[in-house]
């Protein structure tokens, strides 16, 4: 179900408030009122301030689509392969699925075999199948889930068959790409714009931005060939060359967080405010601190990859600033997906930003699992 709330004015939002009221009127997420910034880490043009909030919730029972998959309780495959999808309890005589669609490029099929929910993070790169794919937005998948049908982004223009003939995302390069979460201009393509070709754009001028650091940086000569002609992302992030270039911007911001989180798992450490070249372009918050160490290695690559292309010199960003970004949640336009005792996903646009929160809706929950905020 999609609903859209315009903030236009009090009557409008009481009516919403009578006819639909699983869904905030507009400009009342989540408060940001219990979250505070502990001093920046800086590596580089990027910078991280570390996110602790005075409330933590229980997010034990989640699950993570690398959990998932590395466990085989999580499948995914094209749509027209579902019958692969078997479950641990069926109706069905012969064990199998029946098939959903015929593959195409803006689709996926997951099923959860796990008793636990799912939870699905928007910017995930998921290869394998025909082509590498990105999730577009936040959700939660249900315990021993039927066929959930997903809305993802294609991230290799070009390929539209089978990796060895094989349509297995957990085999080979298949599944998450070893926790391979897109940049922060790829990944608001997805969520934000919604549009296939945006999200190839940004692909395509991440591809060649790379090539050029490596370039700069006097990579061995095949190298920025090889980043250029290659239509994948997730290609691209696996080049040992582009690796030691994120990894010498990812790992002392890594290291420096880690050992925070640590002296701070009792203040709740829930996430990040994340500033490139002197000026706040993401935020990232979870539940708690162990869903965050869950993400953690992957997010801080997205981050440092992002500022690694961007290739300009270091500039500073005040926390003043960045508490700012944090704390901004007026908004102009409010939507809500919502899948009644599951989820509700919210996206929120404001002046120069958007907000997108998961709540979960599942029995013992009803808090919010996730927040992205992102420049606009």
């Amino acid at each position: 179900m999609r609903l859209v709330v315009d903030v236009v004015g009090i009557v409008l939002l009481v009516a919403v408030v009578v006819l639909v009221p699983t869904v905030l009127p507009a400009g009342e997420l989540s408060s940001s009122s219990h979250y505070s910034l502990l001093e920046p880490i800086r590596s580089g043009n990027l910078t991280v301030f570390p996110v602790v909030s005075n409330k933590s919730y229980d997010t034990g029972d989640f699950i993570t689509l690398d959990e998932g998959i590395r466990s085989g309780d999580v499948v995914v495959t094209e749509a027209g392969q579902a019958r692969g999808l078997i479950r641990r309890h069926t109706k069905n005589t012969d064990g199998l699925m029946p098939p959903i669609r015929e593959a195409e490029v803006n689709r996926l099929v997951l099923i959860n075999n796990s008793r636990r929910p799912l939870l699905l993070l928007a910017g995930e790169v998921v290869t394998g199948g025909k082509q590498d794919r990105v999730i577009g937005k936040d959700r939660i998948v249900p315990p021993e889930s039927d066929p959930v049908d997903l809305s993802v982004f294609c991230v290799e223009p070009g390929r539209w068959v089978p990796t060895n003939g094989k349509y297995d995302f957990s085999a080979g390069r298949g599944g998450v790409m070893g926790g391979i979460v897109a940049s922060p201009s790829v990944r608001g393509s997805a969520m934000a714009a919604k549009n296939q070709q945006q999200v190839w754009d940004n692909v395509n001028k991440s591809k060649q931005e790379m090539a050029e650091v490596l370039v700069m940086n006097g990579a061995p000569s095949a190298a920025a060939p090889e980043v250029s002609s290659t239509t994948s992302y997730a290609r691209v992030m696996e080049n040992k060359d582009v690796q030691k270039q994120v990894d010498a911007v990812a790992v002392p911001v890594q290291r420096d967080y880690e050992s925070v989180i640590h002296q701070l798992r009792d203040q709740n450490a829930v996430g990040v405010v994340v500033a490139v070249n002197g000026e706040v372009v993401w935020a990232d918050i979870f539940a708690s601190t162990q869903l965050l160490q869950k993400y953690w290695p992957k997010l801080v690559r997205s981050y440092a990859t992002e500022a690694v292309i961007t290739r300009a010199k270091a500039a500073q960003v005040s926390a003043k600033e960045a508490q700012k970004f944090l704390d901004t949640l007026d908004a102009r336009h409010e939507t809500s997906d919502i899948e009644p005792g599951v989820y509700r996903q919210t996206e929120i646009s404001g002046d120069g930003f958007k907000v997108f929160e998961l709540m979960s809706l599942l029995p013992k929950t009803g808090f919010p699992v996730h927040i992205a905020k992102m420049a606009d």
